[in-house]
């Protein structure tokens, strides 16, 4: 027994529709080991990671866009990992990557779904160092601005994982901490594009969020 339920979602990206198993409800939680409490994932928040969220499919969007040609391209807080998932189908170089214990068993079972090969994935806390996860040319996240100290948490990430040429893409429901967090990534040399970006799948609800592109050492 998982302890939890889930049920099978449809999203189009680029043409193509996914198959994804998701959480049932928001409601949903099963901690029986207290593995979730002991890495800082409470009760309430323990379901988030298991719902394609707008600014996830935001974000998916845009990855079926993205210059992908000899980039190495890290998802964090990827949760479900719909926008990992639209890279490995493009064939890109990727690693998904999250807190979440269940994480890795969603991301495998729904890259099978979908026939595509197991996704390179690691378990990333943003406030612990990771040496051997290396540098890459893009990172991407959906909504992960959802706290005052995200910002410091994310830059700090940022500047151990991003290469000196490289670009930071993400999809912001507007929450209130982009700006801090963009001008922490200018003290590191990013300059930022940030455009309102409805969906084009014609999903609903709307999305009224922003995708913010950061580059540091590349051509305007």
């Amino acid at each position: 027994m998982t302890g939890y339920q889930v049920r099978e979602t449809r999203h189009a990206v680029g043409g193509h529709v996914f198959r994804l198993r998701v959480l049932s409800d928001k409601q949903q939680f099963a901690d029986p080991d207290g593995h979730g409490a002991r890495i800082g994932i409470s009760s309430a928040q323990w379901s988030l990671f298991g719902q394609v969220w707008p600014a996830g499919r935001l974000l998916a969007q845009a990855m079926q866009r993205f210059d992908i040609v000899g980039k190495r391209i890290l998802e964090i807080g990827c949760g479900i990992g719909l926008a990992s998932l639209v890279l490995q189908k493009r064939g890109a170089d990727v690693v998904a990557s999250d807190i979440h214990p269940l994480a890795e068993v969603f991301l495998a079972y729904n890259a099978a779904l979908n026939g595509l090969p197991a996704l390179h994935y690691r378990q990333l806390r943003w406030d612990t160092p990771l040496p051997s996860l290396g540098r890459f040319d893009a990172i991407v996240a959906s909504d992960v601005l959802y706290e005052r100290d995200s910002a410091d948490l994310l830059s700090a990430l940022i500047e151990r994982h991003a290469c000196v040429r490289a670009e930071v893409v993400i999809t912001d429901p507007g929450r209130g901490n982009s700006a801090r967090f963009s001008h922490m990534l200018a003290a590191q040399g990013f300059a930022v594009d940030a455009a309102p970006c409805p969906m084009d799948d014609g999903d609903p609800p709307p999305h009224r969020g922003r995708l913010l592109h950061y580059q540091r050492g590349m051509a305007a």
